[in-house]
């Protein structure tokens, strides 16, 4: 994997950048969609690539259980399988385990849980979740680690953060004495966690930094503490982590979120929010935040989205959108995801345009506007 830094803004720490690997090229920042089971819920593989899609997520944990490795292996990864030919990044279930609190036991030596499906029992290992995205074949594959709970106590906070770090060398000692399995190179991401401590921040961003990996991670985040403190968060994080290196924000989050981080210098992000929200009717638009199941959109003729690119959104009006989301339509949950991501994309896509020709702050605050305002 190469990353050239391709732009750096003159009035923040917002930069683009172009990220190689063997199933193509990544330009940052970018958003990444969730396809937790090899899916992104209710799209095609064409129509993420129609949308902008460079790169797509799929979730370790889930694919272990379901298809399961055999099915991986036979059908030569994850790539093959779901017949998507850019890059794919792999979760190392580490936020499944914090997830999965009532059914987990964490140990030193990895953790104990249950199948959320069948209730039957099974351990991660730092060694074995290596092997496993081994299996899967995504081009970027994460570091095992512990995520913790917001909030929890600075003891707590520092038992986990080391236990992340000791589980990352036997990550990286593992991902060392390994090789890929279907001819593509695959990275090894180390992630910082430290909860909401500073100094903890710091320490774990030295560590990870340390490990000299192609990417660094921020895990740990957007567990349920204020806007302002992921944004504290991220600061501190990037005053140590290398400028020359992609910076990966795990699981954040809302569009103004995103665009603070920004700021930051952060490169790379995923979030399930724009394909969960649209399930439940919340619509991002060029004009502002539609809860589509509110009664004033019934019959309403307006378009979903007329400044959207997709032409679905111009397409299908809200009072149709609402009828079909009211009433479990599938196509009411397609339209609505398509509609969402493609705000996703295409605010990435701005982004990286306005950061290039040094409008990016000003932009900035024009979105967060939009993304503030209910219709």
């Amino acid at each position: 994997m190469n990353f050239t830094l391709t732009h750096q803004s003159a009035t923040s720490k917002a930069r683009t950048g172009l990220i190689q690997t063997d199933h193509g090229k990544i330009e940052t920042p970018v958003f990444m969609p969730v396809g937790t089971q090899g899916s992104v819920k209710g799209i095609s593989q064409e129509e993420l690539k129609e949308m902008g899609a460079s790169i797509i997520l799929g979730n370790t944990y889930h694919l272990y259980l379901r298809p399961g490795l055999e099915v991986m292996e036979s059908a030569r990864g994850l790539h093959r399988f779901m017949n998507w030919e850019g890059p794919i990044l792999t979760d190392s279930g580490g936020y499944q385990v914090y997830s999965l609190s009532s059914r987990r036991k964490i140990e030193e030596n990895g953790v104990a849980f249950s199948s959320h499906i069948d209730g039957s029992k099974h351990f991660f290992t730092p060694e074995g979740v290596v092997g496993i995205q081994r299996k899967i074949g995504a081009d970027i594959i994460m570091a095992f680690d512990e995520c913790t709970p917001y909030p929890c106590d600075k003891p707590y906070a520092k038992k986990s953060m080391d236990l992340t770090h000791r589980w990352l060398k036997r990550c990286v000692d593992e991902f060392d004495s390994t090789v890929p399995l279907y001819g593509a190179k695959q990275i090894l991401v180390p992630i910082v966690q430290g909860s909401v401590y500073s100094d903890l921040r710091r320490e774990s961003a030295r560590v990870i930094s340390e490990m000299n990996a192609p990417i660094n991670a921020i895990g740990g985040l957007s567990v349920g503490e204020p806007s302002e403190i992921i944004y504290e968060m991220i600061a501190i994080v990037n005053e140590v982590l290398p400028l020359e290196k992609p910076r990966y924000l795990m699981g954040v989050g809302t569009p103004i979120d995103i665009l603070e981080a920004i700021s930051e210098g952060v490169d790379m992000f995923d979030c399930v929010l724009p394909t969960r929200n649209a399930r439940h009717g919340l619509i991002y638009t060029s004009e502002g935040v539609v809860n589509i199941k509110n009664k004033k959109w019934s019959g309403s003729m307006e378009a979903i989205d007329p400044g959207s690119p997709n032409l679905a959104s111009q397409h299908y009006s809200k009072g149709y959108l609402r009828h079909l989301i009211r009433t479990n339509e599938m196509l009411g949950a397609r339209l609505a995801t398509i509609q969402n991501l493609t705000f996703y994309l295409d605010m990435m896509n701005t982004a990286r345009i306005k950061i290039q020709d040094n409008s990016f702050d000003h932009w900035k605050e024009d979105m967060a506007q939009i993304a503030n305002r209910r219709l």
